[in-house]
């Protein structure tokens, strides 16, 4: 039985801000302050526990060697001598944010039947630009069975930023579905990074049905307001679309096609006027994960901000109390990597699958989460002070940690890569 499992990004060991990522506000706003791995590595396990608990199916990937020598020895460089600038690209944690690493189809809208996965460029920021390679070396073992086909990026002419810009559309998980692909043309003092030409690739890539496949541009108001990523402004599951009014360039035509391809589609859109896109950006209501528990009622796994953002916490309360598609709302503490400018739904790639078809070391329960919340409280820096980046101490004990975690998984093949 096909389910959604939602792969989460453990928080590296690196994790620090030194706000490497421009057009994205909080990572801008909190350049400089002091980090806290640890404690950005266990909220990030409490949010699992809290999927686990929902009735959810619950992966896993690791964080890539940090920092990234073999990235600096290409430009000529090793941590030790590298630039401050260069050394923080090198150190960056954000494969963490899982949603980047893929963009994926799931084996009821392909040609071959097959659940496909392409690795992400990320060819617009020089700190994620490094990542695919990793990232490619474990998704070809976590998906290396014959009901996956892993593909290589699309060439970096043409920007891709993984599922964070496609949104599935279908009956239920296990449907033939609609695939809808949001790209960007101009998002003003800020790039768009997400390039139409990727979007048409990965479509073809993985033989999606040109009738059940759609290109939407963001709007550039939403990039220029800092929705860096699709995901900041709109998500979907199931047949509900739920968006900020100001998610699309053309948001009457993109409605009217959508609604004219899959008729009983809801589309849940917050006003402007009743939550300003600021509010939605600054609170990630639409980066939460939008979800079906077994029991039916479509839950938003939200992150804290939402509720301390009076606009927010308003519209949520009128629409539980409306009934709509939205039943109930859980709220998760994941402050430290809202701090950098990722929610929820930012942690984690959807996956939709057969359980048994994964590496069962990606794949974890309640005792694999202790096992996991015990590395990490003995391995992973308490903090994490810009000044200190380069520090040989600091170097040692970040590389020490993930031979530590890999070790503990079994999963020694990615230890050198």
């Amino acid at each position: 039985m096909i389910r959604e499992i939602n792969f989460d990004g453990i928080v590296g060991p690196s994790h620090n801000y030194a706000g490497l990522s421009l057009g994205n506000l909080a990572s801008a706003r909190n350049a400089g302050e002091v980090s806290q791995p640890r404690a950005a590595a266990l909220q990030g396990l409490d949010k699992m526990r809290a999927n686990l608990k929902l009735g959810l199916v619950q992966g896993i990937f690791v964080p890539p060697p940090r920092p990234n020598d073999d990235w600096l020895a290409k430009l000529g460089t090793s941590i030790e001598g590298a630039d401050p600038a260069l050394a923080a690209n090198a150190l960056s944690a954000s494969t963490m944010w899982a949603a980047n690493a893929a963009t994926v189809s799931p084996s009821p809208d392909t040609a071959d039947g097959k659940c496909h996965l392409t690795v992400a460029n990320l060819k617009s920021m020089p700190h994620r630009s490094h990542e695919w390679p990793d990232t490619l070396a474990q998704l070809r073992v976590a998906f290396a069975s014959g009901a996956f086909a892993v593909h290589d990026p699309v060439p970096v002419a043409f920007g891709d930023e993984g599922a964070a810009n496609h949104m599935r559309l279908a009956g239920s998980h296990g449907e033939p579905g609609l695939e809808v692909f949001v790209y960007g043309v101009s998002g003003g003092a800020f790039p768009a990074r997400q390039h139409v030409e990727a979007s048409r690739a990965v479509a073809r890539l993985h033989g999606l049905a040109p009738d059940r496949t759609m290109f939407v541009e963001q709007s550039p108001d939403a990039i220029a307001a800092g929705a860096f990523h699709n995901d900041v402004v709109a998500v979907a599951n199931e047949r509900v679309l739920f968006t900020h009014e100001l998610a699309f360039a053309e948001r009457d035509g993109f409605f009217d096609q959508l609604q004219g391809r899959m008729p009983d589609v809801e589309i849940v859109e917050v006003p402007a006027g009743e939550v300003p896109i600021e509010d939605a950006i600054r609170s990630y209501l639409f980066n939460s994960q939008l979800v079906t528990p077994p029991d039916g009622a479509m839950t938003l796994v939200a992150p804290t901000e939402c509720r301390e953002t009076p606009s927010v916490a308003a519209w949520i309360e009128r629409h539980l109390a409306s009934n709509g598609a939205i039943r109930r709302v859980e709220y998760v503490d994941v402050q430290q990597s809202m701090a950098n400018g990722g929610g929820p739904a930012c942690l984690r790639l959807r996956v939709a699958c057969e359980p048994a078809d994964v590496d069962p070391r990606f794949l974890v329960d309640e005792a694999r989460l202790d096992l996991l919340a015990d590395v990490i409280s003995r391995n992973w820096p308490e903090e994490i002070a810009i000044a200190d980046l380069q520090s040989p101490a600091l170097i040692a004990s970040i590389r020490a940690a993930r031979t530590r975690l890999l070790e503990a998984l079994s999963l020694g093949e990615l230890l050198s890569g």
